[in-house]
């Protein structure tokens, strides 16, 4: 039989999915949807009037940007409120990724007793619920350092539970690179910092990405610390400043302005994971296949 008599008699089809595929995909698009409602209904909500806040359509109708032109006026404060979560997330990701590296390479390639001990305990400090350290920190930074009221009292307390997660990060991605890099770098003359910044670090750079995205989407998203740490209006970061919106009459929890607060904190965040996304994904599974 020619191909044309078996193309006319067998038409093409697609091949039907199995009961197991329709159900992976379905619960995938269920755990989507879980994910992202609150998210859509946030942005949804920030585009309504004030008057239909609690309307429970998909769409808002109309479309208002009443609650955008509250949050950005110059008098409410947040514009200043952005900046400081930027100094501070940013001071927290630079600091955590010079000591985290060092920290990381001397547990990875320094061989002395108790090497996996200490890295069990710095990894152990992360378990401490930051509540729990907000009255010591805050006793400390009153009557001894002065420093309420300034980015140290939020950039320190930040570094400190981010550097654990980093140092365990980037040990892993160290450990990974065999030594024979380093020795060649040296056989050509190298010495041992110029191979570690010119050979190490290079092929290190989705580890560092990554620990520097989490490490920075940590400190934007910090409150019990930031919250505690100052009462002044000017230093307040932008978390803190969407928790103490209030109302025109002072009793009227102002939902719609929170929830615009909430699309602008957010959106920087979501951009950054778009962008770096490659970088992410690339350092997430650096390792896994040999």
């Amino acid at each position: 039989m020619s191909l044309a008599a078996r193309t006319r008699t067998r038409p093409w089809s697609l091949p039907v999915p199995s009961r197991r595929t329709l159900l992976s995909l379905l619960g995938m698009a269920l755990i989507v949807v879980y994910c992202l409602a609150p998210f859509y209904w946030m942005t949804v909500s920030s585009f309504r009037r004030t008057s239909d806040l609690f309307s429970t359509s998909l769409l808002p109708s109309p479309w208002s940007l009443e609650n955008y032109r509250a949050v950005l006026e110059p008098g409410n404060g947040f514009g200043r409120a952005l900046l400081n979560s930027l100094i501070v997330a940013g001071a927290t990701t630079v600091l955590t990724l010079v000591i985290a590296t060092f920290t990381a390479y001397a547990l990875a390639r320094l061989e002395f007793r108790g090497r996996n001990l200490v890295l069990a305990v710095v990894i152990a400090t992360s378990m401490f619920p930051g509540i729990s350290l907000v009255v010591p920190l805050l006793k400390l930074f009153t009557n001894n350092l002065h420093w309420v009221n300034t980015y140290q009292a939020m950039i320190l307390p930040s570094l400190s539970f981010a550097l654990p997660l980093a140092v365990w990060n980037l040990t892993a991605f160290f450990r990974q690179l065999p030594r024979e890099l380093e020795q060649a770098a040296m056989v050509d003359g190298c010495t041992p910092g110029q191979a570690f910044r010119k050979v190490i670090l290079p092929l290190t750079a989705p580890g560092v990405f990554t620990t520097a995205i989490l490490t920075f989407i940590g400190a934007w998203n910090e409150f019990i610390i930031a919250l505690s740490m100052v009462n002044r209006s000017s230093m307040r970061t932008a978390t803190v400043a969407i928790a103490q919106f209030n109302g025109t009459s002072g009793f009227q929890v102002p939902y719609g302005t929170k929830m615009a607060a909430g699309v602008v904190v957010t959106v920087p965040l979501v951009v950054l994971v778009l962008v770096f996304q490659r970088r992410i994904i690339a350092g997430l599974t650096a390792g896994a296949v040999k």
